[in-house]
């Protein structure tokens, strides 16, 4: 499994083009072969994931049923825009139009990494978002994590 660390601050050309960072590109070795999908995320900003994670996700969805109008409005959704991103020789890959319009994405990006993804954000909307800390960031924890050894553990 690809666990990705890191944020990285970047720009974009005039035609789109973002340089993939070179810490990041140590990540994600066969990245010049596999290749990347770039899509929506579920905030204002964009979601690129290594083209196999992403085929384990266009797996996951194949198994839902489409006979049930959420699952279908869902797939369409999040499917929506998805695009495979190639490398070119300068190491940029080139983010579709419709996708950093949807994002708000002009020229300066941040990437941040996070598991087997990496989300792609306007520098001023990522800045916004994380200024935005839950005032006790300990209770989200707790909320969030609390319970996660006991479910494990069958207690």
């Amino acid at each position: 499994m690809v666990q990705l660390l890191g944020e990285f601050d970047c720009k974009l050309d005039a035609k789109g083009r973002m340089m993939v960072p070179s810490g990041l590109k140590k990540q994600l070795p066969n990245v010049d072969q596999e290749g990347l999908v770039v899509n929506r995320g579920f905030e204002k900003h964009l979601v690129i994931y290594p083209k196999k994670v992403w085929e384990d996700i266009v797996e996951e969805l194949s198994k839902l049923n489409q006979f049930e109008k959420k699952t279908r409005e869902f797939i369409r959704f999040f499917t929506r825009g998805a695009t495979e991103l190639t490398m070119d020789s300068a190491g940029r890959v080139n983010l579709p139009k419709s996708l950093l319009e949807y994002a708000g994405i002009d020229a300066e990006v941040v990437l941040a990494c996070q598991f087997n993804k990496i989300e792609l954000w306007s520098k001023s909307a990522y800045d916004n978002f994380m200024d935005s800390e839950p005032e006790d960031f300990a209770n989200l924890a707790e909320e969030v994590m609390g319970n996660k050894r006991r479910v494990e553990d069958g207690e």
